[in-house]
């Protein structure tokens, strides 16, 4: 039953034979629920203030009332939810009151506007504390989110690694995108570049790894990876069909890097090409 309806059970009320003792629990019962929108809008008040006193406190001290906000906050949602299921619970006291209505009295009218009136705010009031409480929540989750500390070098790393061994190239690429833009000139940055052009390799996207291999090669100048970015070079180029590009990288891996573990690879695809 919605809160407007009470101004037609009131009608009923008045007009009926109910007694003294339930009238009186009944307007008993509309001074409680005023008495407890009060409250909880006073609790909206305090639970804003203290949410922008936390914005404003260091991530430590944050962290440790973030929990404390919360409950309040859930507590408030089963006051508002309890006040409405108490209001439905009134709206059926005056129900059963009404049903004994036989004569009106001739200040009906008077009492229809006020408790129209009364009704009115009290819903109003309602849908304001709701409101405030749902924006409060979002300003807690926003300030959790805030909190949260950034994934570290390391984790993103194998969150790549993670990906590339699921057969997700794209979305270890992106990963590794935001490795790069994270964590400039970090110790992994060679290979991370090395493996954001086995990414396009794997999609077959040989022009694109051509070029991030080429990257690890002119950027990182004494790499571990550049040898293998070389031998990766060269057999994108195989599969677009230049095979002279192929053959100069292979040389020139061969030549630079005789001691790597690419050279026995590079020389049997050398001999395949010729």
């Amino acid at each position: 039953m919605k809160l407007t309806h009470l101004i037609l059970l009131f009608l009923i009320f008045i007009a009926g034979c109910a007694t003294r003792g339930e009238m009186s629990s009944a307007f008993q019962d509309i001074e409680e629920l005023k008495t407890r929108l009060n409250s909880a809008e006073k609790n909206i008040v305090t639970v804003k203030s203290e949410s922008r006193e936390i914005a404003e406190k260091s991530s430590r001290d944050a962290l440790k009332n973030l929990e404390t906000l919360r409950k309040g906050t859930a507590d408030m949602q089963a006051n508002l939810d309890a006040m409405r299921i108490d209001v439905q619970v009134m709206a059926g006291k005056v129900d059963d009151i009404g049903l004994a209505a036989k004569k009106p009295f001739d200040d009906i009218t008077l009492l229809k506007e006020d408790t129209s009136k009364s009704v009115s705010a009290m819903e109003e009031r309602l849908k304001k504390l709701e409101s405030e409480l749902a924006a409060t929540n979002e300003k807690l989750s926003s300030i959790v989110k805030s909190l949260e500390a950034p994934p570290t070098a390391e984790s993103l790393y194998k969150q790549a690694q993670d990906a590339l061994k699921a057969g997700e190239p794209g979305k270890a690429r992106e990963i590794l995108n935001k490795f790069n833009e994270a964590y400039p000139g970090h110790k992994l940055s060679p290979n991370v570049r090395y493996w954001i052009g086995e990414t396009w390799y794997i999609e077959k996207n040989y022009e694109q790894a051509v070029l991030e291999f080429q990257r690890v090669i002119k950027e990182y100048p004494g790499k571990e990876k550049v040898s293998a970015a070389m031998l990766k070079q060269a057999m994108a180029f195989k599969e677009l069909g230049d095979v002279k590009s192929a053959r100069f990288v292979l040389k020139e891996l061969i030549e630079k890097f005789p001691l790597s573990e690419e050279i026995p690879a590079a020389k049997e695809l050398l001999g395949r090409i010729k």
